[in-house]
């Protein structure tokens, strides 16, 4: 398991290399759009992280690596970003934060059942997940930026069918710690963009 943390670890490190949009990068309408994504996808990141405490205080919960077989068995994947990290940022980066966010939208709604007494925050943080997707791709139409639509990979953006408690408790966990990545990435791709 250490070999598939060192993978993901050196994953996020290759996430770093984000490549400018020359033509907007110091366009004050896009700066403000970043800087507001920026604001919003700190908020939600700071909210899933509420949210992973909850899990790992109720379902007892708390630990990624006891539960990467389970995770690979599962195969809850995160939502791709590769554009974000591609030699020519692209629009297709924006088109795939927004694709991202409608898919933690979708896998949240499984917190709800976890999380019963806590159902007012879990959904608190999926209409902020919502609203910053509508609001990306609004920007996005705003700015004349392309819009593109990534055709899901089998079974990206659904979860499995989870047969057992446990395999939905531990679902419950992986899906915020995975969304938690995911926001970040977001946020170093964006951060990026403000230097250039």
């Amino acid at each position: 398991s250490c070999c598939l943390v060192s993978t993901v670890l050196c994953l996020g490190c290759t996430m770093l290399h984000a490549a400018p949009l020359p033509e907007f990068s110091g366009d004050q309408d896009f700066q403000q759009f970043l800087q507001k994504d920026l604001e919003y996808i700190r908020k939600i990141k700071g909210d899933v992280a509420q949210v992973q405490e909850l899990v790992c205080t109720t379902l007892q919960l708390c630990n990624e690596e006891e539960l990467m077989l389970v995770k690979q068995k599962l195969g809850i994947s995160q939502a791709p970003l590769d554009q974000c990290h591609s030699k020519t940022f692209q629009d297709a980066c924006f088109s795939q934060i927004r694709d991202g966010l409608q898919i933690y939208h979708g896998h949240l709604a499984l917190l709800l059942q976890l999380l019963p007494t806590h159902s007012s925050q879990v959904d608190a943080l999926r209409l902020d997940v919502s609203n910053l997707s509508t609001n990306i791709q609004q920007q996005m139409e705003d700015l004349g930026l392309n819009t593109v639509t990534y055709p899901k990979a089998e079974g990206q953006g659904t979860l499995p069918s989870l047969s057992s408690d446990f395999d939905r408790q531990a679902s419950g966990f992986i899906i915020p710690a995975n969304f938690k990545r995911f926001l970040e990435t977001s946020l170093r791709a964006l951060r990026h963009l403000t230097l250039v």
